[in-house]
């Protein structure tokens, strides 16, 4: 009776054992089932990458997680919108090295030529300094000054933006929409400047009214005739033989014609934004006041009328009717 009490706990503990070692190799055997690329009837399964090594029942199973299988950058799937929303304003510094030009950095630091004029307030980007430091934004934009009567909703309309971006940015509390101090400076990502504003900038905005030498430069010199007597020269001389067509620097509408005993023959042309240029010295003049030219358009030609050595074009550009320096706005 004790043998055979024996024999049945035995048998019960192999049963046991069995249940248990079935059961393991169940939970670790059916989660492959869903892994595997394809079954023998033909059946498409989620990928993955099975590498069996030392044979049967050695073997070691590299599965491909699922969530790699989701991920963007391997799936094509676009970056969730979180990632292109606008981001707080950061700057970085940079000393100005020898031989840099604005649209070199620009380039260098992915930005527009517009965001560091308007950061650094650059008024003449041909003048920059070796080791003048600028004040590099991680992102587009330009700086903006609140005026009167401004409201973030008409700001980010003028510069097609939201009132969202413009708040972030300028990490400015959310109920301040409409209670903006004139005076206070914003950022607004992604605005450019006006292109005019931008030619002026950079020195494009005229072309040369004709391509030759320059005789005389733009300030101060000793009268040309007498060599006596410092004078200020509001222009600058360009020689080039009797009867080189002279062009219009810029588009703009011809303001005067006539004849000066200093200028001989002259035109001025009105141009955009208070700036005027003026032609001297001409042989014939090629067009009437009032008529609108266009950057190009012979105007007159060169002779030496007037207080002259010899035939050029004296060329004076006036802003607001004080006279610049020609070189400073041409291409």
């Amino acid at each position: 009776m004790k043998e055979r009490l024996r024999h049945v706990q035995m048998v019960l503990r192999i049963v046991m054992v069995f249940s248990l070692v079935y059961g393991m190799s169940s939970l670790a055997f059916f989660p492959l089932i869903g892994s595997i690329t394809k079954s023998e009837h033909g059946a498409v399964y989620p990928e993955a990458a099975f590498e069996l090594e030392n044979g049967m029942g050695g073997g070691v199973v590299s599965i491909t997680p699922v969530s790699l299988e989701l991920e963007p950058a391997i799936s094509g799937v676009p970056e969730p919108a979180e990632y292109s929303k606008p981001q707080m304003l950061l700057y970085t510094s940079y000393a100005v090295q020898r031989g840099d030009i604005i649209s070199g950095l620009a380039e260098k630091f992915g930005l527009n030529q517009d965001t560091l004029i308007s950061v650094n307030r650059i008024t003449n980007s041909r003048l920059l300094q070796i080791g003048q430091v600028l004040q590099v934004p991680n992102q587009d934009g330009i700086r903006y000054t609140v005026q009167r009567g401004d409201t973030l909703a008409s700001i980010a309309e003028r510069y097609r933006t939201t009132v969202g971006a413009i708040q972030t940015v300028n990490e400015l509390f959310p109920d301040i929409v409409d209670a903006l101090q004139v005076n206070t400076k914003l950022f607004i990502p992604g605005a450019r400047l006006d292109q005019m504003n931008l030619q002026e900038i950079n020195g494009d905005l005229f072309i040369w009214p004709l391509r030759s030498y320059i005789t005389s430069s733009y300030g101060y010199r000793l009268d040309p005739i007498s060599g006596r007597g410092r004078q200020f020269h509001s222009g600058i001389d360009i020689g080039a033989p009797m009867g080189t067509p002279i062009k219009a620097a810029m588009s703009g509408r011809v303001s005067a014609v006539g004849y000066s005993e200093s200028y001989g023959n002259y035109v001025v042309i009105s141009h955009y934004s208070g700036y005027r240029s003026m032609y001297g010295h001409m042989s014939v003049i090629r067009v009437k006041s009032g008529a609108f030219v266009v950057t190009g358009e012979r105007i007159g030609d060169v002779g030496s009328t007037g207080h002259s050595t010899g035939p050029h074009l004296h060329f004076t550009i006036y802003k607001d009717g004080v006279t610049v320096n020609p070189r400073t706005l041409i291409k």
